[in-house]
């Protein structure tokens, strides 16, 4: 007699039997790395896939979770996920391997390969690309402000139009450090113009294959079907849940490299072996950027460098839509980690230096104490001087501060956070228990208080205490459509129900927040900070744009 199983049940069996855990030996490591992703470990969870190397060959590696939830597809080491920011590190090796052939050099401007770049009227290198240190603006950022949704199909063609129109820099070549997608992008098109092949059959060629990644590749085509890809998945809401997270992505170089945990232990693997570039690709790889002023950054070639718990790493993480990724290395212990994540609130880089707490306990040096608990008691003053000082500031010139009476209590909350007490120490100065900060409030010459002063372990920072916001019938002063030629988009400001709101056929309502006179704020990570321009006669004439990565773009008002 034959009998019929569920199709749920079967499912299951077949999603346990292929997340089994490796038979690794009595190693006890192996169990308490699945411990770290238990939470994860279900049928019904998107989750990870792990790779840990040590001393040149992977001793563990597994999945947890799934990687379609549609169908309760299970994770693998063998399944594909795209790793976002990861992807850096290969651009930039296929850059040095062509300027190790004598190809192209680091310090070629790049109009030399890529004319159609504007000229800014300073150079700017290949290896300011490669560092960050180029001052181009970001194209994230850039297609948020021009009316783009990041799950928008974007193709290079798209970026490429855009780095076209750029009118100005952030700031001159060299002089700062500022994370720009923009500049790998044009790095996989030198790539390209140089090599005479796609990036994608450039890199197929001269990485993945000799090393025998044969489940990675750049993706460049939207519509490819790919076998064993992890879909990414974001949490719901409040309610709880999960919801899909799209990725149409069709441009390389800084991101779009889809592969898998067993590949990129292979690609770990071979910095220590260094059988694809050689002994001097893998140095270049690992040479730390230098700022016009000399000052040494911790980035390399897409490559972060910098310690843990006394212990050199290299490494970088990655993040696009709900896919997060971390690839860390540890030179001198022979020691590596690869987590790959379909979920957006796994946090890789943690989870990898778990894994590597586990097998490095016996080298790592311990862990830096805690701060201890600063609490304080609250002295008695008059909580009519909580009146005085109740009102709005802006801290460091951008996060507007607002202070409050409630129930004789002192209370501050910076935008988007939430609200802490200030407890009293004396007349003037106070402290906030969360951050371990003294606030010091400070009047001038009339005895108007006008600033505070705050100070914690890290940073001492000044706050203006602002005027009340405008009236609405004086925020129509700023109301008409502003264009962007850098751009080619409009906003339209309108003032809605006593606010000043931006409003874009692509995007929905973006309500601004009076700060100081003539800026705004807003919490759209695409449009954070707007600052009006006025001529000679006091008319407004357009507003300057700061979001991020993208300094002062300019609209000008029609």
């Amino acid at each position: 007699m034959r009998i019929r199983l569920p199709l749920a049940f079967v499912l299951l069996c077949c999603w346990l039997a292929t997340t089994a855990p490796a038979q690794n030996g009595a190693d006890p490591r192996t169990k308490k790395v699945d411990q770290l992703f238990a939470t994860w470990d279900k049928p019904e969870s998107p989750g990870a896939a792990i790779a840990v190397i040590k001393d040149g060959a992977v001793v563990y590696k597994r999945g947890y979770g799934s990687a379609n939830l549609e169908y309760n597809i299970p994770i693998t080491p063998q399944t594909v996920f795209h790793v976002a920011s990861v992807s850096k590190q290969f651009t930039a090796f296929a850059i040095t391997l062509l300027a190790n052939q004598g190809k192209l050099s680091l310090d070629d401007d790049i109009r030399k390969h890529l004319p159609e770049v504007p000229d800014f009227g300073k150079k700017i290198t290949i290896r300011h690309l490669i560092h960050h240190t180029s001052g181009l603006r970001d194209q994230w950022t850039l297609l948020g402000m021009a009316g783009w949704r990041l799950d928008d199909v974007i193709t290079k063609e798209h970026i490429m139009k855009m780095v076209r129109h750029q009118k100005e820099l952030n700031f001159d070549p060299g002089a700062e450090n500022l994370y720009s997608n923009t500049g790998y992008t044009l790095l996989a098109v030198i790539v390209e113009r140089v090599s005479g092949q796609s990036f994608r059959d450039y890199t197929a060629a001269n990485i993945f294959k000799p090393l025998g990644m044969t489940d990675t590749h750049f993706h460049d085509d939207h519509e490819e079907i790919v076998k064993n890809r992890a879909y990414s998945y974001s949490s719901a809401g409040p309610g709880g849940g999960l919801k899909a997270a799209p990725l149409n992505y069709a441009n390389v170089g800084a991101t779009s490299l889809f592969t898998t945990a067993e590949d990129l232990a292979r690609w770990v693997i071979n910095f220590e072996d260094k059988k694809i570039g050689g002994a001097d690709v893998i140095k270049q790889m690992q040479q730390q950027g230098v700022l016009n002023g000399g000052k040494q950054l911790n980035y390399a070639f897409g490559l972060s460098i910098g310690p843990y718990r006394g212990l050199n790493t290299v490494g970088h993480a990655g993040g696009d839509a709900a896919y997060r990724s971390y690839v860390v290395w540890f030179p001198e212990q022979r020691f590596g980690v690869a987590v790959l994540s379909n979920f957006g609130s796994l946090n890789p880089n943690q989870m990898a230096t778990k894994i590597a707490d586990i097998y490095l306990a016996d080298k790592l040096a311990a862990e830096p104490p805690k701060p201890a608990s600063a609490e304080r008691t609250a002295v008695k003053v008059d909580p009519a001087l909580f009146d005085i000082y109740a009102g709005r500031y802006l801290l460091d010139g951008r996060t507007l501060v607002t202070i409050t009476k409630e129930d004789n209590k002192l209370m501050g909350q910076a935008a988007g956070q939430p609200k802490s007490e200030l407890i009293p120490q004396s007349d003037t100065a106070f402290f906030v228990n969360a951050g371990n900060s003294e606030i010091t409030f400070e009047r001038d010459e009339k005895g108007n208080v006008v600033r505070f002063a705050m100070k914690n372990a890290s940073q001492n920072l000044s706050a203006k205490r602002l005027n009340a916001p405008a009236p609405a019938e004086q925020l129509t002063q700023f109301t008409g459509d502003y264009y962007s030629p850098e751009l080619g988009t409009s906003y339209t400001l309108v003032v809605k129900e006593g606010k000043l709101v931006a409003q874009h056929r692509r995007h929905d309502d973006i309500p601004l927040t009076e700060l100081d006179g003539d800026l705004f704020s807003s919490n759209r990570w695409f449009f954070q900070s707007v600052q009006f321009t006025r001529n000679s006669e006091k008319r407004i004439t357009g507003f300057r744009l700061t979001s991020g990565r993208v300094r002062n773009l300019r609209f000008d008002r029609q």
